[in-house]
């Protein structure tokens, strides 16, 4: 038996007016998926522990089997994971997303964040950007390094823990409340925009119809995380397929393989038929047990505030990835049980995260059942399957027969 979660970042949303009062999963066609509802299980599971921040981090880190609650130690130490740093144990590893902020003559605390991503801009390009910085900002205590589009690492040497405010939680808000209250830090969000406006790259961006990404965005600060390894805690050898540097952090601290996809870049036109390939590759060539297939275009999408791309983005996932991937196990003979689920929702009203239970869809190969549901919020809500601590819905995957199976929602 082989096991795959395709986990569609993001997915879960709330009814939305201009599309008939239906979430964006509900109004995409979505013809895999709803095939294998009927011959599978749909439900509710509830991904976020009570009392933590709804973030991509401790969601991923609950469907994968950790719970946060127990492993949770920062974001960006997983991020930093995942490209390599060499963090100490006195280190603090925090996120440097590249914004866009406003650049109207008012002081810097009075800008207004416009971008998180920076019309999702390349590693390529952030990758020069990154390096006008460090040249000004980069000492001893203070080292930044490249990650993957938007989103880099700043290792603070012998730092804290200190609370900082996601960007893609205040957009289009002023951004003086948001600003770190430790001087230092802000101090180099200040100098990221001096060094950062005028650039030529910026200025060719600009002319091109692009946001320019002109601002350093610190947040997401922890410790040096330590889990537990993968097989060992489930007797299967995994391997993760993302775009996303926080996903392949967990992999690589899990003790997984990761696969690096050419063009998966995390974007709405990401390599969503190289991921499928890969994890055929990965369960039918490469010894795997397990592959985590990680999508981050509805979580973007979402961010953005845009209901026709998220929905574009879930009917990718379905179209180009779920649809395909089942067939060529199928064809090749193989056995597996998928689980397909969002990690939280991020509605396009809120264009952020929020902590509400998302829904699961869990097919089996080898145990078809017959039902009517398809799979969308609604639905699986009405099924009455619930599983109330996300952490478990892997185990549910497994069939341990550990899971706690609710009615009541």
């Amino acid at each position: 038996m082989k096991y795959v979660v395709v986990l569609g970042d993001g997915m879960a949303d709330e009814p939305i007016a201009a599309i008939g009062n239906k979430t964006p999963l509900a109004y995409a066609e979505t013809p895999a998926m709803d095939k294998l509802s009927k011959m599978g299980e749909v439900g509710m599971v509830h991904t976020i522990p009570d009392g933590m921040k709804p973030g991509s981090d401790t969601a991923n880190l609950s469907v994968m089997g950790y719970d946060p609650g127990v492993y949770y130690s920062g974001r960006s130490p997983l991020e930093a994971l995942s490209i390599g740093v060499p963090m100490k144990d006195t280190d603090i590893a925090i996120r440097c997303n590249i914004v866009t902020i406003s650049e109207d003559d008012v002081p810097f605390e009075e800008k207004t964040i416009i971008d998180h991503s920076s019309s999702e801009i390349s590693t390529e390009d952030c990758e020069i950007l990154l390096d006008a910085v460090r040249k000004e900002l980069e000492t001893d205590t203070y080292r930044f390094y490249l990650g993957t589009s938007y989103r880099h690492c700043l290792i603070w040497d012998k730092g804290e823990v200190v609370e900082l405010t996601p960007p893609h939680d205040v957009l289009t808000q002023v951004i003086g409340q948001y600003l770190p209250e430790n001087q230092a830090l802000c101090e180099m969000m200040e100098k990221s925009y001096e060094i950062l406006v005028n650039h030529p790259l910026n200025i060719a961006r600009r002319k091109a119809g692009l946001n320019p990404a002109n601002c350093c965005w610190f947040w997401g600060a922890g410790t040096k995380p330590l889990l537990s390894d993968f097989t060992e805690k489930t007797g299967k050898k995994g391997v993760m397929i993302s775009a996303v540097d926080l996903l392949k952090g967990i992999a690589v601290g899990a003790g997984m393989g990761v696969v690096e996809v050419e063009g998966a870049n995390g974007g709405l036109h990401t390599n969503y038929e190289g991921k499928k390939d890969a994890a055929v590759k990965a369960l039918t060539e490469d010894g795997y047990d397990f592959a985590y297939i990680h999508v981050e275009a509805p979580d973007e999408m979402g961010h953005q505030g845009s209901v026709e791309r998220k929905v574009q983005a879930i009917q990718y996932l379905d179209q180009r990835i779920i649809g395909p991937l089942t067939a060529d196990l199928e064809n090749k003979g193989v056995d597996f049980r998928l689980l397909v689920l969002p990690d939280h929702p991020t509605p396009v009203r809120v264009r952020t995260h929020t902590s509400d239970n998302v829904p699961y869809l869990l097919y089996d190969s080898t145990k078809l059942e017959s039902h009517t549901w398809n799979y969308n919020e609604e639905e699986a809500s009405a099924s009455g399957n619930f599983v109330a601590r996300g952490h478990e819905i892997l185990d549910k995957l497994f069939d341990t027969d550990t899971i706690k199976v609710e009615t009541d929602l």
